[in-house]
């Protein structure tokens, strides 16, 4: 179809990780094993959180969240990508690509405001132990969780929407392993200046509310904690915030090394690494952190087994 002197892009092809052909089947290897492990995880940890009553709380209410957050962002770019390594022609249609952009980016937000809602959590349960009940009751856990999710529907909404009201006239080849909004204004031969605007200014927005609520959380919290008299007690409180302050690092490292390192720094390869890590890494890394360093939820996985063996 033709629009003026430039054919109109029903279609883009996605350039994938990388063009060399032997490394295509080993890749596809490791990222299905990443991706299995990041179902069974998260999926699992899900499930454990339903079924076990010990796991009826706030903080593994929004550990629930976060998981099936991380499931459905996992979902949302893997599928593509191991076909694509097994396919010559790596395209996806106009209206798949939106798609994507759109729940990449609410997912993106959801866990970037998920993880600054956990960080208040732990902040109301160390600093204001006797009123936890009451701050973090179901009904306002609940809303938390809702506006978690309006916020990154609504924000990708926006920048779906501008990025895709612009004209793709030129190459349809994305520079990228799955439709992402930087690679996709590379292509458009219309004035983005104005789409740069909205996605910085959404970035700025979520990214900023999220770490400032971390950082004053944290910093509430080692400072009330630095009051307790003895060792054991510090050690205590401290080993209920290491699985969410390393998940926080994980996922908060990778985005501002994005987005804040000199534009003269700036390579697509090196975005490429980056985008894997956020959106297949750390997706896989966060239930086997909270696994691994949790003991009620290693004991929550222990009841589970015994019981399957039993019945068995």
């Amino acid at each position: 179809m033709e629009e003026g002197n430039h054919s109109v892009v029903t279609e883009f092809i996605l350039s994938g990780l990388t063009d060399r052909s032997e490394l295509q089947v080993p890749l596809f290897g490791l990222f299905l094993l990443i991706y299995v492990i990041t179902l069974v995880g998260n999926g699992g940890m899900v499930l454990l959180i339903i079924i076990d009553p010990r796991l009826h709380t706030p903080m593994y209410f929004f550990l629930g969240n976060l998981s099936f957050c991380d499931f459905c962002y996992s979902f949302v770019i893997a599928p593509r990508m191991l076909l694509n390594f097994l396919t010559k022609r790596k395209s996806i249609s106009y209206i798949a690509c939106a798609l994507q952009t759109y729940f990449d980016i609410t997912f993106q937000d959801i866990e970037c405001l998920l993880l600054a809602v956990m960080a208040y959590d732990r902040y109301v349960a160390i600093c204001n132990p006797l009123l936890y009940s009451v701050n973090m009751s179901r009904q306002r856990c609940n809303l938390l969780v809702v506006g978690v999710y309006v916020v990154g529907i609504v924000d990708a909404v926006i920048n779906t929407y501008f990025t895709f009201q612009l004209s793709f006239c030129s190459s349809n080849t994305i520079n990228h392993f799955y439709c992402d909004i930087p690679p996709l204004l590379a292509l458009s031969c219309s004035d983005t200046r104005f789409t740069e605007i909205v996605l910085f200014a959404s970035m700025c927005y979520i990214v900023v509310i999220s770490v400032v609520t971390v950082l004053l959380s944290y910093v509430c919290i080692v400072s009330n904690i630095l009051q307790i008299r003895s060792a054991e007690g510090r050690r205590k409180a401290f080993s209920t915030c290491t699985c969410h302050l390393t998940t926080v690092v994980m996922f908060h490292g990778t985005l501002l090394f994005m987005y804040l390192r000199p534009t003269s720094s700036y390579s697509m390869d090196t975005d490429k690494i980056a985008s894997v890590f956020y959106t297949l890494v750390i997706p896989m890394l966060n239930p086997l952190v909270y696994s691994l360093r949790n003991r009620e939820v290693k004991d929550a996985v222990r009841k589970a087994r015994n019981k399957l063996l039993s019945n068995s």
